[in-house]
């Protein structure tokens, strides 16, 4: 038996991230998913609240046709970058750039922001969660093991904090967990919980 807020709308989740999708559910929340391709680079220079925000609203782009068509979907978008003193750790090409990434996380502490986007109709409303993170020192075995074992490419700043990489390399969090994972779900949930009594 899921435990649902009674949206006015029906939630459609615009991401294929499988964490996105697990602490969604995690959630008790009713939704599909949809994955449409959209082009997710930012502005060099761009600091990281803006640019998860902006990537988060530009994955509503290929749904918009949609959203206007139809009135009963809300839509829920969502991106996360990771900043190392001001600048932003994109997704590594490959698995020698994932390596460079960890080696200069290592020893740091770091931010990881998560924008998130909610549309529906011709409307748009987006918020972010800042979390930081402290990498301990990252031998060149641990990083070697990681990558090797785990191809972190698809993830900005090459780790998972619910992977080996964060079990056994995170000294500490400030901030929310889920939003390191991906999605801030108290956030998400609280945002939800006003749109429902918002639009009841």
């Amino acid at each position: 038996m899921q435990y649902s807020l009674a949206l006015p709308y029906r939630l459609v989740l615009g991401s294929g991230s499988p964490r996105r999708r697990e602490l969604l559910e995690g959630l008790g929340l009713e939704f599909s998913v949809e994955v449409r391709p959209v082009n997710e680079e930012v502005p060099e220079g761009m600091e990281a609240k803006l640019a998860a925000e902006s990537l988060a609203a530009q994955k509503a782009g290929p749904f918009r046709y949609d959203l206007q068509a139809s009135a009963d979907v809300l839509l829920l978008t969502a991106d996360t970058v990771v900043s190392l003193n001001g600048c932003l750790l994109a997704k590594p090409a490959d698995e020698e750039e994932a390596k460079e990434m960890l080696r200069r996380l290592s020893g740091r502490r770091h931010e990881v922001v998560t924008g998130f986007a909610l549309s529906w109709g011709e409307q748009q409303m987006c918020q972010s969660v800042r979390s930081v993170v402290h990498m301990s020192e990252l031998s060149e075995e641990l990083i070697h093991y990681y990558v090797s074992r785990f191809r972190p490419m698809d993830k900005a700043g090459a780790y998972g904090i619910q992977e080996f990489i964060g079990m056994a390399g995170v000294e500490k969090i400030e901030g929310c967990f889920y939003n390191i994972m991906g999605l801030p779900t108290q956030a998400v949930y609280a945002t939800l919980s006003a749109f429902c009594h918002e639009n009841h």
